[in-house]
């Protein structure tokens, strides 16, 4: 019996049309890429010539992909992209994210099936990171160059999307007599959370991934419909720690295995847990049941392997994120005195030390790995923004001042980058919630200049917690869907 082809996110691949020059899709599950070959005279006027790797849904989704053609190629019109079609006829309804062969990038689209078709232009050239996002009736474009945040191409209200449609990858030639081919990567289709949705109570599908940072390429290491947040790496590198529920689990790199880790009694986790610098320790935040809910979280130590947890912090709410590089100090997030701020305490508990003083927030505390500094995210300015300060409190500084809010600084092994979350301006800046659009961004140490490295959905637990890995070569992060796609 002949075995089905893979297709990774999509179930089927063909051409569209009457192609001279036959296509063909190939993904390769070791990258997560799909290289796609294809003729076709065009996709323009009332009739098109293509091939198309795709799915069929409905509903809102969110389609992205990092797109580059294989050589210099024939025509400066050749065109690769994300598509949203009413049908697999030539004269299809469609809308489309496009890229072609000269960098030009667009939002093309056929209102009407047999109708001409027409284009918004991106303004910018060479944008070659491609969005395709459906919301209700609405179609949206938005593109960027790697390293920058998405900008919006064009939108479009359309209305024959009430029924299934197909999502998917394209590739034409624009010359009937030659193949083109073009890689995609990072393909990522996520299925938004929509009305009636409650985070903290509803949960989305999670997506563990690691990002190599300095390629930019994204693998999916486990994926599953229900809940995982905020990835540790393991000191040997073999394996990642998350929270699912209020439950510690471990996930094999290789293998995707998953286990749950023994915490004996606590069963109630918060997405604020940690490796100790020696690797033989667990840090974790518990609701505990002998203080009022909302000031109930608690901060233990475990071993690693798992165990029966000893309590650090008294006082709630405390919520842990860093541990000093010498094993000595836990600091975290502590509601004290009407206003939250930064302490410190022994690992082994004792009196806590107030290291911020601020109205507002200060969280997502975390060393430096020379112990000279702790990173943080403040809302004492009036925005959600990235600071430093020494490892005592004194002389904090404000490291980033956009328009974005800025969560969960981590620094590499080595102190050279920071990387951290960073919400899109319609979040307030008190807030990380669940399923939003967002980014992973890093800056280095010396000139602190931001860039994008990952847009995803995701935002509430995709990057909680320390997540490099141990050589400070990749992150791991979590995204969301509504459902698991890859079946």
């Amino acid at each position: 019996m002949q075995e089905e082809p893979d297709y990774g996110i999509f179930s089927h691949s063909q051409d569209v049309g009457n192609l001279k020059q036959k296509g063909k899709t190939v993904y390769d599950p070791s990258t997560e890429k799909y290289i796609i070959s294809a003729g076709g005279k065009n996709m323009w006027q009332d009739t098109d010539e293509f091939h198309f790797v795709w799915k069929k849904i409905s509903g809102d989704f969110i389609l992205y992909s990092n797109v580059v053609f294989e050589s210099d190629g024939v025509d400066d019109h050749r065109k690769a992209g994300l598509i949203i079609r009413k049908s697999l006829d030539p004269s299809s309804s469609y809308v489309s994210a496009a890229y072609h062969g000269d960098g030009l990038a667009s939002m093309q689209y056929r209102l009407e099936d047999g109708e001409f078709t027409d284009e918004i232009r991106h303004p910018e050239s060479f944008t070659n990171i491609l969005q395709l996002e459906k919301t209700g009736s609405k179609i949206r474009v938005q593109t960027c160059r790697p390293g920058d945040p998405l900008a919006k191409t064009g939108e479009l209200e359309i209305d024959w999307m009430e029924d299934e449609f197909y999502v998917g990858l394209f590739v034409c030639s624009h010359n009937a007599d030659v193949v083109e081919t073009a890689v995609f990567s990072n393909t990522r289709l996520s299925i938004p959370v929509g009305e009636g949705f409650t985070p903290y109570r509803d949960f989305a599908g999670s997506r563990v991934e690691i990002l190599d940072v300095e390629t930019g390429l994204r693998k999916v290491v486990y994926e599953t419909d229900d809940n995982l947040e905020a990835p540790n790496w393991s000191p040997d590198g073999r394996y990642l720690i998350l929270n699912g529920r209020g439950l510690l689990y471990r996930v094999d790199i290789d293998s995707g295995v998953k286990e749950q880790i023994d915490t004996d009694f606590a069963t109630s986790l918060n997405n604020d847990h940690g490796i100790s610098p020696d690797g033989t320790q667990l840090v974790i935040s518990h609701h505990v049941d002998d203080l009022p809910p909302g000031q109930n979280s608690i901060i233990f130590t475990l071993p690693i392997e798992g165990g029966i947890p000893v309590r650090v912090t008294e006082k709630g709410p405390s919520y842990w994120h860093g541990w000093s590089p010498d094993g000595r100090y836990l600091i975290y997030t502590a509601h004290r005195n009407d206003q939250w701020d930064i302490f410190r305490i022994p690992v082994d508990g004792g009196d806590e030390v107030q290291l911020t003083n601020s109205p507002g927030l200060d969280d997502g505390s975390e060393y430096s790995y020379d112990g000279k500094y702790i990173w943080f995210n403040s809302v004492r300015t009036g925005s959600m923004e990235i600071w430093r300060m020494n490892a005592d409190g004194s002389q904090p500084l404000q490291i980033t001042n956009d328009e974005y809010q800025n969560w969960f600084p981590h620094p590499s092994p080595d102190d050279s980058r920071i990387v951290f979350l960073s919400y899109l301006p319609d979040v307030a800046p008190g807030d990380h919630p669940y399923y939003k659009q967002v980014m992973l961004r890093v800056m280095d140490t010396v000139t602190f200049k931001p860039r994008v490295i990952a847009h995803l959905y995701g935002g509430q637990g995709t990057i909680n917690v320390p997540s490099w890995s141990p050589d400070g070569k990749k992150v791991a992060f979590v995204s969301n869907t509504l459902a698991d796609l890859s079946k």
